[in-house]
């Protein structure tokens, strides 16, 4: 049965090609969406950059038909836009004048007149809840959505292998058909092992012999850099070792590694120890520079009112970066703090040097990044677009590392399951150009305090 999709603005800010994703059905846009899509057609930043996308794509459906009527869509479906049902009542704590609630008014006219199924599509839960109030169905956009958090993939995973084959594990590695786990119930099971999934190998016959491998072209073979020590900084728990070992590989074998995880397991502090290593004590010269950004709910439309240069205005972004550098420039603890400023000049002449940058997310679009070990903090804040946008920028010789807690999203209408860090790191699954680790609650490193309020709060 062909159906009626309503859509709200916000879908089509987050995903100007929406109109295009649900095949052969139909997709409204009410009258009110143009006006506030003509309303944000301005703004700066991404938001605007998406909205004027998708008035780019209206204007090439209006050129092929009337779009009062209806154009086709190539995709089977119609595209058409809603000037009617102005004179629909609603109850009267829903005002006539917000645009929420004419859109409502067009659901429930169509819903009247119309015998397909009407949907409307929108990220605003309130309006969900408000259209099932009138007996609307309503629903999330969902093209751009991934499995919940629980069902996420962790890029590791502990696996049995028989004694005979761990044995010789450190020189010929072990088949990835070898190994097994066991279902609830005991039964063995040989499961499904991605590209560069990090593994950790029991031996059946004695289950406290471990080692810790990787998968590569069919084969688990052990981390290449379970000893390094980047900028004197050493893996506390097994999480740890399989992130060093994702960072610590060359930009031409791992360009992309995607990192999840709670506050407190060191995503930043380990990912700024590998780059201060490989730009400041690796001859090699593998990387020219570190370059860091870190997202803001707000950051589109805030940064332009701060005061002073564009490091002054992103400084209160980046305070968490100069906390871990802080501790990373002087590994010493007792002594760290006893001349602040002799500290402070430390960090500065680092950035003095360009060995690090900082710079607003919004000003990498465009842009080809090259030879460059780029940090994107907090990346769960940013949408699915903007995530590709980041990735394609990467040019010859550049590692990306985006870290983030899908837990703590800080922009409107998006979830752990439509963020870009989990959209990333579901769709680049089993690339053999990206390396994932999702770091667990009990390998929080922030101190015992951090550690017993994840238990216990």
């Amino acid at each position: 049965m062909e159906k009626i999709y309503i859509l709200d603005t916000n879908v089509l800010i987050q995903a100007p090609y929406a109109v295009e994703c649900f095949e052969e059905n139909e997709v409204v846009l009410p009258m009110t969406v143009l006006e506030e899509l003509d309303n944000l057609k301005k703004e700066e930043g991404e938001k605007g950059a998406n909205v004027r996308r998708v008035i780019r794509i209206l204007d090439a459906y209006r050129e092929k038909g009337n779009l009062l009527e209806g154009v086709y869509t190539g995709h089977g479906g119609i595209l058409r836009v809603e000037k009617n049902y102005l004179n629909v009542e609603l109850p009267e704590d829903l005002p006539d004048h917000k645009s929420d609630n004419r859109i409502l008014k067009v659901c429930i006219g169509l819903s009247k007149e119309s015998p397909k199924q009407v949907i409307l599509v929108t990220k605003d839960i309130l309006l969900r809840i408000k259209a099932q109030l009138l007996g609307i169905q309503a629903e999330d956009f969902t093209t751009e959505q991934v499995a919940g958090h629980e069902e996420q993939y962790l890029g590791r995973k502990e696996v049995f292998v028989p004694e005979v084959l761990f044995k010789d594990f450190k020189k010929k590695g072990v088949p990835v058909e070898s190994v097994y786990c066991c279902d609830s119930n005991g039964a063995c099971i040989h499961p499904e092992l991605f590209e560069n999934e990090f593994i950790i190998l029991r031996a059946d016959q004695s289950s406290q012999k471990t080692q810790l491998g990787r998968v590569e072209k069919g084969i688990i073979r052990k981390l290449e850099y379970r000893k390094s020590t980047p900028y004197g900084v050493s893996p506390r728990n097994v999480g740890q070792y399989f992130f060093q070992e994702a960072l610590m590989q060359p930009a031409e074998k791992a360009p992309l590694v995607i990192v999840k995880g709670m506050a407190g397991t060191s995503k930043t502090f380990y990912s700024l120890a590998v780059g201060l290593e490989k730009v400041l004590n690796d001859p090699s010269g593998e990387y020219r520079r570190i370059l860091i950004c870190r997202p803001n709910a707000l950051f589109d439309s805030d940064i332009g009112f701060l005061p002073g240069n564009e490091q002054e205005k992103i400084s209160p972004l980046m305070r968490p970066i100069m906390d871990n550098l802080e501790q990373l420039v002087d590994s010493n603890d007792r002594e760290r703090y006893s001349d602040e400023r002799e500290l402070q000049d430390k960090i500065q002449e680092i950035f003095d040097r360009g060995l690090i940058q900082t710079e607003a997310l919004t000003f990498i679009r465009g842009r080809s990044i090259l030879k460059t070990y780029l940090i994107i903090d907090e990346a769960q804040n940013m949408t699915p677009a903007q995530i590709k946008g980041i990735i394609t920028r990467a040019g010859k010789e550049t590692k990306i590392i985006l870290l983030g807690d899908p837990n703590q999203i800080d922009r409107p209408y998006l979830d752990d399951r439509t963020n870009g860090l989990s959209y990333a790191a579901e769709h680049m699954k089993g690339s053999p150009l990206c390396w994932q680790i999702t770091l667990l609650p009990e390998e929080c490193e922030r101190s015992s305090l951090a550690t017993e309020a994840i238990q216990r709060l």
